[in-house]
């Protein structure tokens, strides 16, 4: 017989072990608050550059400088940031394999870290 059949382990004890299944459903709903967060500010950005196109240094400086422009600029800033961070989560997770995930050196905080604090080479 197989030993699907032949097997006394319940359906629980037969996937444990396989990944966790704690943290999906956050990711998921964070990728979607992100994109919906990206919509508006988005269109804000679009129009805020049609908008200072053709101005001076002086009047587009003037416009960022504006508290009402710096902080959804900023937000879009951390917003789009976020979600490609997660985006690209899933698609190193779902799509490379286990061997080459190693090469992704920045895939954890720890290590883009230790990149960042590398020293750097002379010029």
């Amino acid at each position: 017989m197989s030993e699907a059949k032949s097997s006394m382990r319940t359906p629980l004890g037969r996937v444990r072990g396989l990944g966790s299944a704690k943290s999906g459903t956050e990711h998921f709903w964070m990728q979607r608050v992100t994109a919906v967060a990206n919509v508006p500010l988005t269109i804000f950005v679009v129009g805020l550059i049609i908008s200072t196109a053709g101005s001076n240094y002086a009047a587009v400086k003037a416009t960022l400088g504006s508290p009402i422009v710096a902080i959804p600029l900023i937000l879009f800033v951390i917003s789009v940031t976020w979600h490609m961070r997660l985006g690209m989560q899933i698609i190193i997770e779902d799509y490379v394999p286990r061997a080459r995930k190693s090469c992704f050196c920045c895939s954890t905080p720890s290590s883009a870290r230790r990149l960042a604090s590398a020293p750097s080479s002379p010029s």
